[in-house]
């Protein structure tokens, strides 16, 4: 299989294993440069290839967010049975910022689309009433890091870099 085809394929894969999963863990940064994790339900939204989730700004990870926008995180996209299990998911690294208010209600929708009940929780009307509710945020992805003991056994871990691709 050439190169470029490998890496469709596998860009293919990765899509589709975002699409499957409902949780990521992401990475950012606090101003002391440690890092800080946390879970979030997630929408996906491709080519441009970006994860939106809602929260509120007061939160850690929105605080580390607006000093500081680089992230990284990870999509498990499989039932864990146990150690040992061969493993399918993907990771990621890029940058996140809130979503401006008058931006948000164009994009809202890929994230109510995917969990309906968001919408009680995040929509537009309660973002200019309360400086606190929730707010949706972007990460926009510069590198998919697909792992895949299935697919792949020999070689499970594959890297597309939009960066170096762009």
């Amino acid at each position: 299989m050439s190169t470029s085809k490998a890496v469709s394929t596998d860009l293919s894969v990765t899509r589709n294993y975002v699409r499957d999963g409902k949780v990521m863990q992401i990475a950012t940064l606090a101003g002391g440069g440690e890092p800080a994790v946390c879970n979030l339900w997630y929408a996906s939204s491709f080519e441009p290839d970006r994860l939106f989730f809602i929260s509120r700004p007061d939160r850690t990870h929105c605080r580390n967010i607006r000093a500081d926008r680089r992230v990284a995180g990870a999509i498990v996209t499989i039932e864990l049975d146990g150690l040992g299990q061969e493993v399918q998911g993907v990771s990621f690294a890029g940058t996140a910022e809130e979503v401006p208010v008058a931006e948000a209600d164009a994009l809202l929708p890929i994230y109510h689309g995917r969990w309906p009940q968001g919408s009680e929780l995040a929509n537009v009307e309660m973002m200019l009433a309360d400086g606190n509710a929730h707010r949706l945020y972007e990460i926009r992805v510069d590198r998919w890091i697909l792992f895949d003991e299935i697919n792949h056994p020999d070689d499970p871990r594959r890297v597309i870099d939009f960066a170096r691709a762009g």
